[in-house]
């Protein structure tokens, strides 16, 4: 003759689990847990990879074919408005923040880790609007960083390190001359506003998770 046992909690279905000791039905919805796809993973690793890559390839060829900033020293794409210029900059994007290198610095490390966590440990990857946007923006940190920790450029006669971006891309227009800026630039500056437009154009999903009652 076989014994009746009473079932224990840890041996209820998991249909039973938003059910309380009297019997009665939560009312808890299950929500299945949140996963992020693995092209997800791939698409935000391509883009960071490529768009560094792209940066500083395009800078070492520049500097190796044009030399270092000389005044006047502008190869003309479209002559008078766009061409191919190289200086060096101390500061952040297109300038701003001259001789705050250290910092920014910094604060691109910084940056380059809240991103992956918001990214894959938030689950904000699940967007993929986000997924791209970020994915450039971290391109274009990769770029400037390799700059401004020193490895893009041989050291000074003094033996230091040299950690300004290298740009070259020129825009002119009349009398008016837009900062030099690189590939890595233009990765930040489009990043940003995918961004602004996700912001904008964003409307939070309505999610209707089941809920499981027992009977």
């Amino acid at each position: 003759m076989s014994s009746l046992s009473h079932p224990t909690a840890s041996s209820a279905p998991a249909s039973l689990k938003d059910v309380n000791s009297t019997g009665e039905n939560l009312g808890k919805p299950v929500v299945a847990p949140v996963c992020v796809p693995v092209s997800r993973y791939a698409l935000f690793g391509l883009l960071a990879v490529i768009g560094g890559a792209t940066d500083l390839t395009t800078k070492s060829l520049v500097f190796a074919w044009r030399g270092p900033p000389r005044e006047d020293h502008v190869w003309w794409i479209w002559q008078g408005y766009v061409g191919i210029e190289t200086a060096l900059n101390p500061g952040a994007l297109f300038g701003m923040g001259k001789n705050y290198g250290p910092l920014f610095a910094g604060l691109s490390v910084v940056a380059a880790f809240g991103i992956v966590y918001w990214l894959f440990v938030r689950k904000a990857a699940r967007d993929l609007t986000l997924t791209v946007a970020l994915g450039m923006v971290l391109g274009g940190i990769f770029g400037n960083l390799y700059d401004r920790l020193g490895f893009g450029q041989p050291a000074n006669a003094a033996g230091q390190w040299q950690t300004e971006v290298r740009d070259w891309i020129l825009f002119r227009y009349g009398e008016y001359t837009w900062p030099n800026f690189n590939i890595a630039d233009s990765l930040l500056v489009c990043g940003a506003i995918l961004l602004m437009w996700h912001a904008v154009t964003y409307r939070e999903p309505k999610e209707s998770p089941a809920v499981i009652s027992a009977k």
